[in-house]
This record gives C-alpha cells, sequence and structure tokens, in this order.
C-alpha cells in the first residue's frame, strides 16, 4: 500500500461512517435497527452494487471477533449490577439450557424441514441460537422496560456468546463431533475459565484506576477499554471463554465508580459504534445477493421454527423454576434478537472448509435480515400491548474528578426529570462533614447557594468532598435522588444521615416509617 491508496482508503471509509451515523437518525425515526442500514451499505458496496469484490473470509472473522469484543466491553460497561444481578440465575439459565434447547429444535428444523445435512443443521442451530449483544443494547436504550427485563436480557446476551462459539467451533472441527457430555464438560470449564478471568482482571483494574492518578482524564478511557480487551486475550490465551472474560472484566469496571465515568462511557460507546458499523458493513461485502435465491425459503422457514419454537420454549421451560409471569416470558421470548454475531460466527465453517458451508452462510444472512426486521421494530409494540413498558426516574449523573493534592474530588452531580431531589433545600441534603455543595449550575447561570437555596430539576451541581467521605457524599446524593429529603429516615436507601450513631438510623427510620403510615405518606408493604 502506499500514501496514495491510504489516501483513498481513508477517504471512503470516512465517507461510509458518515453515511452510517446519518443512518442512526433515519433508524431512530423509522424504528429499524440500524444494523439493517449497515449491511445494506455492505451490499450496495460489493460486487451487486458499486463491484467491489471482496472474498477474505478469515479476514472478516478476525475483524468480526474483535468487533465483538469492543462492543461486549461498551455493553458490559453500561450494564448497572443493581439490575442485573437478581436477574443472574435466569440469565444463567437461559445461556446454557435454553441454548442447548434451541440449538436441539433449531437443527431438527433445519434437517427435517428445510433438507440440510445433520453437521450443516447442528451448525445452523448453533449459531442462529446466541442473542446479539449489539441489536439488544441498541433496542433496550429506545425500550422503557422493567429494571428486572432488562437485567435478564442483558446478561443473557453478554453470556450466551461463549457457549455457542465453543459449539460452532465443536461442529465445525474436522472429524467426528464429541459426544454431548465431553461437549458440556468442555462448555463449563471454558466458561469458568473466562469468568475468572474476567473478574479477576476487571477487580485488579478497577482498584489501580481508583488509585493511581493518571496526568491527564483522557487516559482513563484508553485505560478502561485496555484493561477490558487484557481480559479476552487473557481468558482466550488459557483456552477459557474470552467473550465471557471481556463482559464480565467490562461489569466490574462499570459499576466501580472510576473516576471521570461520563468521558469514559461516552468513549466506549463511540468505539462500540464505530465496531459495529465496521463489522456490519464488512458482512455486508461478503455477501453476494444474486447467490441468496435457493437458500430464501429454507432460511425462512427455519427462521419461523427459530422464532415461534424455540426460542419460546428455552424461554419458558428454563424460566419454569423462577415463577417468571406469563407477560414477561412473552416479551423475553420475541425478545431474542439477532444480528451481526450469527452472521459472524457462520464464518466458522466457511475458515474450517465445512461441506456446504456458503450455504449455511446465506442461510444465517437471510434469517437474520429478515426476522430482524420483524422483531426490532415490533418489540416497543408488544411491550405496550403486555403492559410491561415503565417510565423510571433517570439515575443522578455524577462524575468524579480526583483532586490528588488536595486529597479531595470534585463531583459533578446532574439532577435529571423526576429525580426526588428536586426540590430539596441544600441543607436538607445532610451530606457527611467534609463535603460541600459549592456552585449551582441552573439555565445556563452558575452561583453560589446558600443553605437555604431549593434544588431543581436539571440543575448541575458541584460538590466538593474529601477522600474519605468521597463514598458517603455519593450515597448520600443517590440516596436523596430516590428517596428524596427524608432518604435514610423512611428506608428509602441504605444511606444514613450524616451524624446518626449506628443505632440511630435503624429507631428513628422505624418510627418515622411507622409514623408515614399511619398519616398516608408511606405505603405498607
Amino acid at each position: 500500500m502506499t500514501v496514495h491508496h491510504l489516501n483513498e482508503l481513508l477517504l471512503i471509509c470516512s465517507l461510509v461512517l458518515l453515511v452510517a451515523v446519518a443512518a442512526v437518525r433515519v433508524s431512530s425515526r423509522s424504528g429499524l435497527p440500524s444494523l439493517l442500514i449497515y449491511l445494506g451499505i455492505g451490499v450496495a458496496i460489493g460486487q451487486d452494487g458499486i463491484g467491489v469484490s471482496f472474498n477474505d473470509v478469515g479476514l472478516t472473522q478476525i475483524i468480526g471477533y474483535a468487533a465483538l469484543v469492543v462492543i461486549l466491553a461498551e455493553g458490559g460497561l453500561g450494564t448497572k449490577w443493581h439490575e442485573i444481578k437478581p436477574a443472574l440465575p435466569a440469565a444463567a439459565v437461559l445461556s446454557t439450557l435454553g441454548v442447548a434447547i434451541s440449538v436441539g429444535v433449531t437443527a431438527a428444523a433445519a434437517h427435517y424441514l428445510a433438507g440440510v445435512e445433520w453437521r450443516q443443521a447442528l451448525i445452523i442451530g448453533a449459531v442462529v441460537s446466541s442473542t446479539d449483544a449489539a441489536a439488544v443494547f441498541s433496542v433496550l436504550r429506545n425500550i422503557p422496560l422493567p429494571a428486572r427485563l432488562t437485567g435478564v436480557l442483558e446478561a443473557e446476551s453478554g453470556f450466551n456468546d461463549a457457549p455457542v462459539v465453543i459449539l460452532v467451533v465443536a461442529f465445525s472441527a474436522a472429524g467426528p463431533v464429541d459426544d454431548w457430555y465431553v461437549l458440556m464438560g468442555r462448555i463449563a470449564l471454558e466458561l469458568a475459565i473466562g469468568a475468572a478471568a474476567g473478574l479477576a482482571i476487571g477487580t485488579l483494574g478497577a482498584y489501580g484506576l481508583r488509585h493511581v492518578a493518571l496526568p491527564a482524564s483522557g487516559l482513563y478511557p484508553i485505560a478502561v477499554m485496555a484493561i477490558a480487551v487484557s481480559a479476552y486475550a487473557a481468558g482466550a490465551l488459557a483456552h477459557g471463554s474470552g467473550f465471557l472474560a471481556v463482559y464480565l472484566a467490562a461489569l466490574v469496571l462499570g459499576n466501580a465508580k472510576l473516576p471521570h465515568w461520563p468521558a469514559t462511557r461516552g468513549f466506549a460507546e463511540g468505539l462500540g459504534w464505530i465496531a459495529q458499523i465496521g463489522m456490519f458493513v464488512l458482512l455486508g461485502l461478503l455477501v453476494t445477493p444474486h447467490e441468496l435465491g435457493d437458500d430464501i425459503v429454507p432460511a425462512l422457514v427455519v427462521g419461523l421454527v427459530l422464532t415461534m419454537v424455540a426460542r419460546p420454549l428455552s424461554v419458558f421451560l428454563g424460566l419454569a423454576p423462577f415463577r417468571t409471569p406469563w407477560r414477561e416470558k412473552t416479551l423475553l421470548s420475541w425478545a431474542g434478537l439477532r444480528g451481526a454475531v450469527p452472521i459472524v460466527l457462520a464464518t466458522i465453517p466457511m475458515v474450517g472448509g465445512v461441506a456446504d458451508s456458503r450455504r449455511i452462510f446465506n442461510i444465517v444472512f437471510v434469517l437474520v435480515i429478515v426476522y430482524t426486521l420483524v422483531q426490532g421494530p415490533t418489540l416497543p409494540w408488544l411491550a405496550r400491548r403486555l403492559r410491561l413498558g415503565e417510565n423510571e426516574p433517570e439515575d443522578l449523573g455524577i462524575e468524579s474528578a480526583p483532586l490528588e493534592r488536595l486529597r479531595g474530588h470534585l463531583l459533578s452531580v446532574a439532577i435529571p426529570e423526576g429525580s426526588k431531589m428536586h426540590g430539596v433545600e441544600v441543607s436538607e441534603l445532610r451530606l457527611p462533614a467534609g463535603a460541600a455543595v459549592t456552585l449551582v449550575v441552573r439555565d445556563g447561570s452558575s452561583f453560589v447557594p446558600s443553605p437555604s437555596t431549593v434544588l431543581r430539576q436539571g440543575d448541575e451541581l458541584l460538590v466538593v468532598a474529601t477522600d474519605p467521605v468521597r463514598d458517603a457524599t455519593e450515597r448520600r446524593l443517590r440516596a436523596v435522588g430516590e428517596g428524596g429529603k427524608l432518604a435514610g429516615w423512611l428506608g428509602t436507601a441504605s444511606a444514613a444521615p450524616a451524624g446518626a450513631t449506628a443505632a440511630g438510623p435503624s429507631a428513628a427510620a422505624s418510627a418515622a416509617a411507622k409514623w408515614g403510615a399511619k398519616w398516608g405518606l408511606v405505603k405498607r408493604k
């Protein structure tokens, strides 16, 4: 490659990125998942469009893996632990038993209804049984679902890539397929190694970033992403699940209250968009549309069984022990979105030289396109019909900038719409000794507040806290945001008022709760 070729490549890539960014706007207005537009851009550039010839399956697989690492890292960084924690058992079952059920049912449909040989049918069943993290995360940003459902879907999409990749690689290997109990043992071992690597690296990385002051705020996002990617590499090199490792490491980092977190979150989200755009465009380039004709009907048949039988069966059977309401199971059944992950996984048998691997890729590609067109736009409608949409108030946006020389922290607090901090006076925040509100920004103007200043939604506060009370200050701010000025006294949050004794908050909260219930201020549970 010469400098001239580099210039041409940069021009083409920048134009593609600009078109893709504009496509996000179209996607948000039309309800169509953006991945379809990105794939369309790749197809338009390819052999049946502008005429760019691209057939490097190996390069596509490598870039697809790298993009999935970034997408899983971005998803883990944006996942809230308090939402995902109650959903972990259900998500673990859906990612293991649910995947097994889906693979079996879909493979049987591919074999008996579409006439595909058993090995190829098992590969198709495994490939399409993974929900796509990019599709799930992007759709959930626009649907106000209850936290318990969001937690299940996010955790499942982060967890189920690992066992599916192991199955696809096993089915695509030369020679006979291992017995089922050997596969189960291998999956369990790789998941355990990946989980250990991800949790260990994420915990060590979070500790280091919280205790080592970097000279520039822009270094924090780079360090966070480097730690997450290193978890993938370490897990994979240890013969574990790198995808599970990167998701868990990012999950730990995302809930560790790191300095300059909003900047880190924005940086990761931008990388996630670039990864999605690059991966989808490249997959679109790999497709030759005029070769898809013979595989449309088999793809529709397999996709219909996957969507209407395999996915609902895996959800209803897998969640039977959890007593999940049928409405939530119905939504979870329809929310098993596919995207780039199945298409990337479909390149594994192509690289491995499996017979009819091109047909497998075409079937998976058509299936993903058609059923994403059906499921993505209808998911918000189904949530409303099932009465599962919730408009929950946003969490306070708190950014911490360490002040090393002063042994303190500067907290930037944004009061969102619906926050119960609205109407609270500064003195009623009852911040710990060593913390104070130093500035309020309201409607573009800033002023130093007095103790009687009433806070409003949309305000931005600058709070200075000494190092020993930094965490207590943030807990108190979040408690007031969730429970108002009486937070802590009425049991609405774990944070206790400043200066309370160990026995005081419990007794006071109990008395206040009884008094509030008596006069109808607090509902008894």
